[in-house]
């Protein structure tokens, strides 16, 4: 017995030898990442490509966590397309905020032969997943123009915040409205992940949140993820609709075109 106790140890010592890099890799706490400031390089890009475009197109998706051959079979039926400028992802990229799970989704979103910029969402934050977040992507809160329509990205998951932080981030959203005479834009939409009157958003300043969003230039409508469904509604009933993606798992998505004087979208299966 003392014999099969040895070699079987040793057999479990060769094979933690050869796998050990793998498996002590996705510590929790680890914030090593091989990618940094991805949004912005992303965002630059989508700027440069559409500035002369007066009507654009893009995916709206979320939720990729878990759902690894859903999202590898997304990408492949987005590049089949010849006629979508860029793909944002609504948050939740990842399960449990590990670096090992940010990259593993990165390494398959940068096949898109479009750029692809990513919310936070409440799943990225758990663990390091805020660290590893900003250092991958960057700010929580964000914007691109993209041909005359400014994309205002805010962070809305105020439950995983403890509502320590600012979340929403109203000083965010004010300067949003204020316009750069470099940068024009006629057009706006928001996107966030967290939904008003969802359980991550804080809903004692809902309506307020909505006030700021109505004071942005010509807003067109809101998008959001979380849901894990297909949503369309008007959560203040004031006219703003909001369009909630599925995830990642029900192997669809939304596309927007917007043009200077109007708007469509669909529902895509693959």
């Amino acid at each position: 017995m003392k014999k099969l106790f040895v070699r079987l140890t040793g057999i479990c010592g060769i094979l933690l030898g050869a796998l050990g890099c793998n498996l002590l890799e996705s510590h929790p706490y680890e914030v090593n990442v091989n990618y940094r400031d991805l949004n912005r390089q992303a965002m630059d890009r989508i700027e440069s490509e559409c500035s002369r475009k007066s009507t654009i197109r893009y995916v709206w998706m979320g939720d990729t966590h878990r759902w690894y051959d859903e999202t590898e079979d997304f990408v492949k039926h987005v590049n089949a397309r010849q006629d979508i400028d860029f793909v944002l992802h609504g948050g939740d990229v990842t399960d449990f905020g590990l670096g090992r799970e940010y990259e593993w989704i990165h390494k398959t979103m940068r096949k898109l032969h479009v750029p692809y910029v990513a919310l936070i969402g409440n799943h990225d934050i758990l663990g390091n997943g805020l660290d590893v977040y900003e250092k991958m992507y960057g700010d929580l809160n964000f914007s691109f123009i993209a041909g005359t329509v400014k994309f205002v990205c805010v962070n809305t998951n105020a439950l995983e915040f403890d509502y320590s932080y600012a979340v929403p981030d109203f000083g965010f959203l004010t300067r949003e409205r204020e316009e750069d005479p470099g940068r024009p834009f006629e057009q706006t939409v928001v996107a966030m992940h967290a939904n008003p009157y969802g359980e991550q958003f804080n809903n004692n300043v809902a309506p307020v949140f909505q006030g700021h969003l109505r004071r942005l230039k010509n807003l067109r409508f809101c998008m959001h993820a979380h849901a894990h469904k297909l949503m369309v509604t008007d959560f203040f009933e004031d006219g703003i609709t909001y369009y909630g993606c599925a995830a990642m798992k029900d192997r669809n998505y939304l596309v927007f075109t917007i043009t200077p004087e109007e708007y469509s979208y669909e529902v895509v299966y693959y």
